[in-house]
């Protein structure tokens, strides 16, 4: 068990660590040939074109103003002035309440340290009792501050009860004003923010087929009928997805192509030219300019052979479509409401914006969403379980006594102090980060195999997931399994009664290693995350060897996205261990409180000059965050009464039973009063009402058809040739007039129908009307 000399020692490596990250960074990003890795955004956004300095070559590859060294610091004041209000407007209102994630944990933990150090902690450590010394387990000298030394059926765990309700009530307090506050801002930021389609537009899925009428004519038909007085126009989703292969094969030949031409246009001498075989190392020897036009000019007619293909085969058009509404009333009705008798058919949601609809995943069917669901369900629990085995073995190898037996001839070195410090305090928290890495990847295809149709949708199912295996192997493996590793000896010498009170004993003693996680995570790594060095690295050796063009430079400095699937589960572990481990083992909280306050500096400079966020869900993820800080909330009270129990404490245990009770009912409070605004449209009614009124207002003239026709198609087709764009969206223009039903039912339509009246047309009368062959 780690001591507090081996927490120190762990200290001081993990904090060195994050002053040099802080230092190199803030060199590195001083240097004008760093401008594009560390200020990304700014180019993208338009704002900025080149490094600051100018002058001499020198001068624009190394800041030579020495001055500015010793102001290194000041990116911490500056990521702090910008206020909220305009970092929404930069950033978007999605980063901003990202923030306020961080922020949350400060003002959470912050109260709670100081009442958990000023009560609790003289309570555990001037017991009177021996319980850890006469104890059979293992324990280390940071149990002393734990319950751990605690003696049994004592009057001091009365301090920790009332403690345990004062967290409760001071985290329920700060999550409803958490919550209000960010309804309030969901609400402003929509009521604010200037038109987009996905307002005006909703998501139709499994069309049922009808052997009359194509999608497209059914889709117009159903909405002409039921929704006649807001329907504008919609636009079916094809399965591109081949198509969007060749396309982006296309775009990569360009680029050489450009690259070649430019390199030509430089010295008109000599023609390049290239070996046709692998990495060009070997092959016959073409000219390059010929080589890739060739190449681009065969794509182009397989891509206008499939866009074709695409377009007017009857087995590419899925049973989808995005439908857009003349007002946002008449969307906000569409999108919540059942369209159909049968609630398996004409289901409708709110389409996400066009950034975010992820269109590989609209060519799935419906039907198989559930089945691809179950499956990812049971591969997610045997990939939860089974992962638990080596994370287990690793951890138990990764201490004094794992590594002796392994390999026992290095015992003599081990057992030096230093050496031993440094493993006990700095290894396992390592080892566990590293299993971790490729975890958030294997995630990410798992949602994606199940047929999200948004990327957010991706990023939130991939957190849930995240968050779950954290709870699981994380925290609940690290406890389980570790304790299990380190007091198999003391088990095997006890009778059967006893365990349960080792185990009691046990789980607080699993701080230490949370620990130093926490210092390897939260510390070295959050200081790590801002330097960026394989960001750095990544883009000096795309830019020396692979740049050939502005947008391939533009390409290798676009930092992403902030990782909403990575970042939040790693957020929510802390709060998970800050709340289970306030009452059992407060020496941890301040260096929660160290993260919390790192990770919040760190995040707002990030997002102010790097990250650019793919889409805006208008804090959306909100409910989530909330829901998993009550779980923790509640896993906290239950292991404290599971622990008191173990410590004989019967006659004030009970009083631990109405916590949860009162904690779930408070969700269920928020959950009635603030998250409609989060799932529902919040501007129904008379706001949104008001705001189409305005909105008509100001812009009597406002083409909304033109400006909804074409933003929900697919991008494949966007970034065709013109010629071939042009003749689809005048296909698309053409299908978005009136289509008369082929149905023998001649259904009644509510227009007036300039036919005959109120009955829709059939097909020969439309073509002896327009005159039609």
């Amino acid at each position: 068990m780690a001591t507090f000399q081996d927490i120190g020692l762990a200290a001081a490596i993990n904090i060195f660590s994050a002053f040099i990250f802080l230092l190199a960074f803030a060199i590195l990003r001083i240097q004008p040939f760093n401008d594009r890795v560390y200020f990304p955004k700014w180019y993208l956004k338009g704002l900025r074109s080149s490094p600051t300095r100018s002058g001499a070559v020198v001068q624009r590859i190394v800041n030579l103003d020495f001055r500015s060294y010793l102001r290194f610091l000041n990116w911490m004041p500056d990521a702090l002035k910008m206020p909220e209000p305009e970092l929404i407007e930069h950033a978007g209102l999605d980063s901003a309440v990202y923030l306020r994630i961080y922020l949350t944990g400060l003002k959470l933990f912050v109260p709670i340290t100081f009442l958990a150090w000023a009560v609790l902690v003289p309570v555990n450590w001037t017991s009177t009792s021996k319980t850890l010394a006469l104890a059979t387990a293992t324990f280390s000298d940071i149990d002393m501050l734990s319950i751990s030394n605690t003696p049994l059926k004592s009057q001091r765990f009365w301090a920790h009860i009332v403690m345990a309700y004062a967290f409760t009530f001071w985290t329920c307090y700060l999550l409803q004003k958490e919550y209000e506050t960010i309804a309030s801002m969901r609400l402003n930021f929509l009521a604010s923010e200037k038109r987009r389609p996905d307002q005006f537009t909703v998501l139709v899925r499994n069309v049922p087929p009808d052997p009359d009428e194509s999608v497209s004519e059914l889709v117009e038909h159903f909405f002409l009928v039921n929704h006649s007085d807001n329907y504008l126009t919609h636009q079916v989703v094809y399965d591109a997805n081949k198509l969007a292969k060749l396309v982006k094969k296309k775009e990569k030949m360009q680029n050489w192509l450009d690259y070649y031409q430019i390199k030509y246009s430089r010295n008109e001498s000599s023609r390049p030219s290239m070996k046709t075989g692998f990495l060009g190392l070997w092959g016959e020897r073409v000219d390059s300019i010929e080589f890739y036009t060739s190449k681009i000019q065969k794509l182009s007619k397989e891509i206008s052979g499939e866009r074709e293909r695409v377009t007017n085969d009857p087995k590419s058009i899925m049973p989808t479509a995005f439908v857009s509404f003349k007002t946002r009333w008449g969307a906000a009705v569409c999108a919540q409401t059942q369209q159909s008798r049968n609630p398996t058919l004409w289901l409708t949601e709110w389409a996400p914006e066009p950034r975010d609809v992820y269109w590989q995943n609209l060519s799935i069917p419906f039907v198989s969403l559930t089945v691809r669901r179950l499956i990812i369900g049971v591969a997610f629990f045997f990939l939860t379980f089974f992962y638990m085995i080596p994370i287990a073995f690793v951890q138990s190898l990764a201490s004094i006594e794992g590594i002796e037996k392994a390999v026992p001839f290095l015992k003599p070195i081990i057992e030096r102090k230093f050496i031993k410090s440094l493993i006990q305090g700095f290894l396992p928290g390592i080892v566990l980060k590293i299993f971790l890495i490729v975890l958030p990847m294997i995630l990410m295809l798992m949602s994606k195999f199940e047929g999200f149709n948004s990327i957010s949708s991706l990023e939130r199912r991939s957190a849930s997931r995240y968050y779950l295996f954290n709870f699981v192997n994380v925290f609940l493996g690290s406890i389980i399994a570790g304790s299990a590793f380190e007091q198999l000896d003391s088990f095997m010498k006890q009778s059967a009664n006893e365990i349960p009170k080792t185990i009691g004993v046990a789980i607080p003693m699993k701080a230490t290693f949370f620990i130093s996680y926490i210092m390897v995570d939260g510390w070295a790594g959050i200081a790590a995350e801002i330097l960026m060095l394989k960001p750095l690295i990544i883009f000096h050796l795309r830019n020396f060897f692979l740049v050939k063009t502005d947008k391939d430079r533009e390409e290798a400095m676009d930092p992403g996205s902030i990782g909403f699937n990575t970042g939040e589960p790693r957020i929510q572990l802390y709060f998970l261990l800050g709340l289970v481990y306030a009452t059992v083992t407060p020496v941890l909280l301040p260096f929660i409180i160290v993260f919390f306050g790192l990770a919040y500096v760190v995040f707002r400079h990030q997002i102010i000059n790097v990250y650019n966020q793919e889409y805006e869900s208008a804090a959306a993820f909100w409910p989530d965050v909330h829901g998993r800080i009550i779980i923790a909330l509640i896993i906290s009270q239950l292991l404290l009464m599971g622990l008191l129990s173990t410590k004989e404490a019967s006659q004030s245990t009970p009083f631990l039973i109405a916590l949860p009770i009162l904690t779930i009912s408070f969700h269920y409070f928020c959950k009635g009063r603030y998250e409609p605004a989060f799932i529902r449209y919040p501007l129904q009614g008379q706001e949104a009402k008001m705001k189409d009124t305005l909105e008509r207002a100001r812009e009597p003239h406002l083409n909304l058809k033109g400006y909804l026709q074409t933003a929900y198609i697919h991008p494949v087709f966007k970034d065709g040739e013109d010629d071939e764009e042009e003749e689809i969206d005048e296909k698309w223009e053409r299908d978005s007039e009136l289509v008369p039903t082929k149905r023998q039912s001649r259904r009644n339509t509510p227009l007036p129908s300039k036919f005959s009246g109120s009955s829709s047309p059939s097909l020969p009368e439309v073509v002896e009307e327009r005159g039609l062959p």
